[in-house]
């Protein structure tokens, strides 16, 4: 279902004819092909030529050259350079060290550097907490990759993994000003990342474990929260539940049902799945209906690891058996973080009135939204092009902007429910089917998660300090 967007976004220049029909001969040719053109710029003529440069979303790379194609067909009309506009993008890296202090005289060499900076380190010797305060681990987190379960790309390897990163850290510094730097680790071996990253944490005062598969992510994001005196947070697990519990609530508040008389079916048991599951449970649903590859999860189904083991004790309190068809039949909530195209707009129409649907697989989800929308009251994607996109970025820079302010040494539940409240009442009385939660360039949304962060951390260690 790809559809023409920025993230397939190219620059063409052409040499075209001096002519009147000119611009309208190179726009319908875009057009018919189904580009979408976003600029149109001459940016060079003479008495024989124009050269022009068209820029247009287009759906995918061969879409790209059947745009190309069209306009070299025209009579006089010849593509000179095609430019993909998203690699330009990432020319030379998305990221910079820049120093926070003026370096321009012998004075400031030596404060910031030698001699000076030695009474700095003999202060930290002999108070280490001190390092929060007089180095760059105050506001600095660590996002941690091994490249093997990479945004819809798989197992692609530490260096291909390495844009998604830097992407990552970029939005850290946009939206909660974190300062992040990505860790892609050449390794794939769940001890030696848990060691790697035990090395390295004395510079930052947070982990991001990103695009780690499961089950591994599992068993290192729990060791390293036990092992480490600063928070260890898998965005993959954490930040997608507590987007979806934000959008989850609001969702209920428009269908006018209370989670408690709820069956939520979710679909996929991996890494975020397993997560929103977790979380959910602290809701107190009627019941959560788990179901991956295999079909519905019960305890009477052989060959799980642990975390699928702890799923089917925790869930399908009725011991239901078969597919995830049979699932939804019933259920007021799909909450799918799995596989494309699972379902149609029949089996929406077996559950329960006004039901809500979250199909969250990437780029193309569980059902086609459209289809949804003919039997469901409410419906979301992970998808930036229709309503109600379920996105990490409401979450994660909030979170560590909060666990940063608090300085706090770990993270619970309370925390990540504290931030799903803050993302929902973000929304406030703009609520409707159409929008469930807040655009992730809202403003208001990193500041009200990190206090809200900050707040239950603070708690947190209130109370950890009492007992």
């Amino acid at each position: 279902m790809p559809v023409p967007g920025p993230g397939y976004s190219i620059t063409v220049r052409v040499d075209a004819p001096p002519s009147a029909s000119a611009a309208g001969d190179l726009t319908t040719a875009v057009g018919k092909v189904g580009g979408v053109l976003t600029a149109f710029d001459v940016v060079g003529s003479d008495a024989d030529a124009i050269v022009v440069d068209i820029t247009a979303n287009v759906a995918s790379a061969d879409h790209a050259e059947d745009i190309t194609t069209a306009l070299n067909a025209l009579p006089g009309v010849q593509v000179r350079k095609v430019s993909d506009r998203t690699f330009l993008m990432h020319l030379g890296g998305k990221l910079e060290v820049s120093p926070k202090v003026a370096l321009k005289n012998r004075d400031d060499l030596s404060r910031a550097y030698t001699p000076g900076v030695a009474r700095v380190c003999q202060a930290i010797a002999a108070n280490p907490e001190d390092a929060r305060r007089l180095t760059i681990k105050r506001n600095t987190v660590a996002v941690v990759s091994d490249g093997s379960a990479v945004l819809g790309l798989g197992n692609i390897g530490p260096g291909a993994a390495l844009p998604v990163m830097e992407g990552k850290a970029a939005l850290f510094k946009k939206f909660a000003d974190v300062d992040a730097w990505p860790v892609c680790l050449d390794t794939q071996d769940t001890e030696e990342i848990i060691r790697t990253v035990r090395a390295l944490a004395p510079v930052y005062a947070g982990i991001n474990l990103e695009d780690i598969a499961a089950p591994r992510c599992f068993e290192i994001e729990a060791r390293l929260r036990d092992q480490l005196d600063i928070p260890v947070f898998h965005d993959d697990q954490h930040g997608t539940a507590i987007v979806v519990m934000a959008a989850l609530r609001n969702a209920l508040r428009v269908v006018e049902k209370d989670i408690e008389n709820c069956r939520v079916v979710v679909s996929g048991v991996g890494a975020a799945g397993s997560a929103i599951i977790r979380l959910l449970l602290r809701r107190n649903p009627a019941d959560v209906v788990a179901v991956d590859i295999d079909g519905i999860v019960h305890t009477g189904r052989n060959n799980m690891d642990p975390n699928l083991r702890w799923v089917a004790e925790h869930t399908n309190a009725d011991g239901m058996t078969g597919s995830l068809h049979e699932a939804l039949a019933g259920a007021d909530v799909f909450i799918g973080v799995s596989a494309p195209n699972l379902f149609g707009a029949e089996q929406v129409a077996t559950m329960n009135d006004d039901p809500v649907v979250f199909a969250l697989a990437n780029p193309d989800p569980e059902i086609d939204p459209i289809e949804a929308q003919q039997h469901a009251a409410v419906v979301a994607t992970g998808r930036s092009d229709y309503p109600n996109q379920i996105n990490n970025v409401l979450a994660f820079p909030g979170v560590f902007r909060g666990l940063l302010d608090a300085h706090a040494r770990d993270i619970d539940d309370e925390m990540l429910l504290a931030a799903a409240n803050a993302v929902a009442d973000v929304v406030d009385d703009r609520l409707n089917a159409s929008f469930i939660v807040p655009s992730v360039f809202d403003n208001a949304v990193a500041p009200a998660v990190a206090e809200a962060v900050k707040s239950a951390a603070m708690q947190a260690t209130g109370d950890k300090e009492a007992k």
